[in-house]
């Protein structure tokens, strides 16, 4: 029968590349693995492997079954780990992935409460700016995807936790502040700063800049939300960021926003596995957003 240790075998050595080094890295001989693998294969009536030198490629059969591993081994590692956890009579643990790169603010206002309501729950902060959130949640490397950009599958649950307006930034000094409303073509001799993702996660571009078949003169990205205010504050260039931040910005900084065309509109999200809807800690963590955002 197909069990943990078969997925693990593939796994391994799908990652280091040979039997020899698969068997170093789970602790066995090479033999021995080469065995538990041929007596699947005779259980299956189908070969997983072939042999190409000391490397083996994965059949039809072997790649499913390393997909199947990709998405089942983190399972068994985190429910390993919340099993310990219980045992050591702790709650949980709760994992956030970001996707809203200026969101980080927003959610420390958010956990100190959180922390002080569940205080046998642990609370880790995934923040990439190449996250992909939405493939963390279904490998269950993060319990909570803060994303601006939602995408609604089957075993997945999506709760809006505020809106908000993207909102174009500049100089108080610079000649689009002095416009009533910005077009497409104003930003054509431009320089914006903006995070370093895909420009097709962008909403200045996907939302604004592309349908009007306009484009920037120069494209910068930065990493720090502090770094690219500092920049646009120096009158380097434009940005494009949520209402809500830039109006925290503006009493230290000599910033002015503008609505981009007839203004882009945006929610934050929250999503979570369906399956982990009922877990109280996470439905609380939800509770506290919402509730702190409607207050």
């Amino acid at each position: 029968m197909l069990d943990r240790h078969h997925l693990a075998i593939i796994a391994a050595v799908m990652e280091t590349g040979t039997l020899t080094n698969a068997a170093d890295a789970l602790h066995l001989t090479q033999p021995a693995l080469s065995h538990t693998i041929k007596k699947l294969e005779d259980i299956l009536g189908t070969p997983i492997w072939e042999k190409d030198g000391r490397r083996v490629r994965l059949t039809r059969a072997g790649d499913y079954l390393y997909q199947m591993a990709l998405r089942l081994l983190p399972q068994f590692e985190r429910g390993e780990t919340e099993l310990r956890r219980f045992a050591q009579g702790l709650r949980g643990s709760l994992r956030i992935g970001m996707e809203c790169h200026p969101c980080y603010q927003w959610l420390l206002r958010n956990v100190r409460p959180y922390l002080e309501q569940w205080p046998d729950v642990d609370l880790d902060v995934h923040q990439q700016f190449q996250f992909k959130g939405i493939a963390a949640l279904f490998a269950y490397e993060v319990d909570v995807l803060i994303t601006p950009d939602p995408v609604f599958r089957e075993g997945l649950i999506f709760t809006p936790a505020f809106p908000y307006e993207l909102k174009l930034a500049m100089h108080a000094s610079h000649p689009l502040a002095a416009k009533t409303a910005i077009e497409a073509t104003d930003l054509s001799n431009e320089t914006l700063f903006t995070y370093p993702v895909p420009t097709e996660r962008l909403d200045i571009f996907q939302q604004f800049l592309l349908p009007a078949k306009q484009n920037v003169a120069l494209h910068k990205r930065v990493e720090t939300t502090e770094i690219l205010l500092e920049m646009v504050a120096a009158n380097r260039g434009i940005t494009a960021l949520p209402g809500w931040l830039l109006e925290n910005q503006f009493a230290h900084l000599p910033l002015v926003s503008k609505s981009i065309g007839a203004g882009i509109h945006k929610h934050i999200y929250l999503g979570i596995r369906e399956n982990d809807a009922e877990i109280d800690y996470i439905k609380g963590f939800i509770a506290q957003c919402v509730a702190h955002d409607n207050a």
